[in-house]
């Protein structure tokens, strides 16, 4: 356990690091730009390890759930839970993100704490992981794509469908599978069980959110077919009035 703290406290220094490394050389820009370019390579590295630790190293989170932790799934923790107790902090000093947001981190926080201390559940925190990051690299690029000045573009539009439909497929449906295989097992302790459920519950917080947005997205793309069809219609109306 001696190792796994220097570990996550080694994680945390070079986060830390990382992002005063980039506010040094990224000057004219933001402090939140330069946290989320920390955020868009720690979603990069945080997907790669984890898809690796469940499609190849092992064991299949669906069917073995409870298992003891393997020496990757600790460093593919560990290098998380540095990294969310860097955002954490910075998304508190700062106040950027809502109550949402928080409750997220603090669960992972706990989450990842939980299943270091006890030694095992390391691959269903690998699923979580795998499953929570893959939709940041979308929600990085939405976020860069607007300050740019690109987000209207048919770049943002793709972003955007591509975000939607990956949320729904992997944090309700595929989340959704992971629940019940978690919760049917004899495995995995109680407490992961209830960590399980409200990460779950909070990714419908996170969807309600979503589908507002897709229908608020759905009007704005249709507003202007209905004005372009109203302009035509006007102007054949005119058209025959001549």
């Amino acid at each position: 356990m001696a190792l796994v703290v220097v570990g996550a406290l080694l994680s945390l220094s070079c986060w830390v690091s990382l992002y005063f490394i980039l506010c040094n050389i990224n000057r004219s820009r933001s402090y939140e730009w330069n946290c989320r370019l920390v955020t868009l390579l720690h979603g990069i590295l945080a997907i790669c390890t984890t898809a690796y630790i469940g499609y190849v190293d092992g064991p299949w989170p669906f069917t073995y759930p409870g298992t003891k932790n393997t020496p990757l799934q600790i460093s593919a923790m560990v290098l998380s839970l540095g990294y969310f107790i860097f955002d954490m902090a910075w998304c508190v000093y700062f106040r950027t993100e809502g109550p949402v947001m928080l409750a997220h981190h603090t669960m992972s926080i706990l989450g990842i704490l939980l299943t270091l201390w006890l030694g095992e559940s390391g691959i269903e925190g690998c699923a979580v992981l795998f499953g929570s990051e893959i939709t940041n690299p979308l929600l990085q690029a939405r976020w860069f794509l607007k300050q740019t000045g690109h987000y209207g573009t048919w770049l943002g539009n793709v972003v955007d469908v591509l975000f939607v439909l990956l949320f729904v497929v992997m944090r309700i449906f595929v989340g959704g599978t992971m629940l019940y295989c978690e919760l049917i097992s004899p495995r995995p302790r109680f407490f992961i069980k209830c960590g399980g459920v409200a990460m779950y519950a909070l990714s419908w917080v996170f969807m309600v959110d979503i589908v507002r947005f897709a229908i608020r997205k759905s009007k704005s793309w249709h507003k202007p077919q209905r004005d372009q069809q109203e302009t035509v219609a006007a102007n054949g109306h005119e058209g025959k009035k001549d």
